[in-house]
């Protein structure tokens, strides 16, 4: 079990997906399960101040997350929103629907039951997010943290939203990106922070492949993969 933390434009979610198919892993991206429940609460129309309307949207979300890396999927119920998660009012909102703690409560459970079942199906998972190993699942063999300059995560989260065909200007892009960093490592409940025991990981200058590299190396000192090849 590896946990991936850390703010975005790190590469978080590029390097599980590749970590994950290069062990045979299960992969399970909570962030977007966030963003699928921002989505159905601005699709109710929901006041995002309002916490007790939020935690309503959520407990009734039908929130379905596929855990295959080579193929990962989100839905509310049967519509695929892969990617209106990606959009940029929901980037915008899902900072404030994440700091509900019914919110945070409900999809807590839900990961962890998505990942004793990729655990049983998979053998191993690779899970990304802001708290997975100070919360979700603090019992990960391997749990790492990763950051960049700011910067360089700034352009990198730009770079995707341009090829994503999203407006990417770099300097709102920053602010973004702060804004979002300040929203979730202040929140009252689980905010964005390393667990302690958690590696930390500057991928500022290396490529994606460099920092899986490193993460296999890392399972490998700790003799965290089994026989397979996956993650214990």
């Amino acid at each position: 079990m590896v946990a991936l933390d850390g703010p975005s434009g790190t590469g978080k979610t590029t390097v599980a997906r590749r970590l994950a198919q290069r062990l045979g892993a299960g992969y399970l991206d909570t962030g977007a399960m966030y963003r699928a429940v921002t989505v159905a609460a601005l699709r109710s129309g929901a006041d995002l101040s309002d916490g007790e309307a939020l935690a309503t949207v959520a407990a009734k979300a039908d929130v379905v997350v596929g855990t295959d890396p080579c193929s990962p999927s989100v839905k509310l119920g049967e519509e695929d929103v892969s990617a209106e998660i990606r959009g940029e009012q929901v980037t915008a909102s899902v900072s404030a629907v994440a700091a509900v703690p019914a919110v945070r409560e409900r999809l807590v459970t839900l990961q962890r039951e998505l990942i004793a079942a990729g655990l049983e199906s998979a053998g191993g998972m690779v899970v990304e997010g802001r708290d997975i190993g100070a919360v979700v699942v603090p019992d990960a063999g391997l749990k790492v943290f990763l950051t960049a300059d700011p910067d360089v995560r700034a352009a990198r989260r730009a770079a995707q939203d341009s090829a994503a065909g999203r407006p990417a200007e770099q300097a709102s892009v920053r602010a973004a990106v702060d804004r979002r960093d300040r929203l979730d490592s202040t929140r009252a409940v689980n905010p964005m922070r390393p667990a302690e025991d958690a590696v930390h990981l500057d991928t500022s200058e290396l490529d994606i492949e460099q920092v899986v590299t490193a993460l296999l190396e890392l399972l490998s000192q700790r003799d965290l993969l089994d026989t397979t090849g996956a993650p214990q």
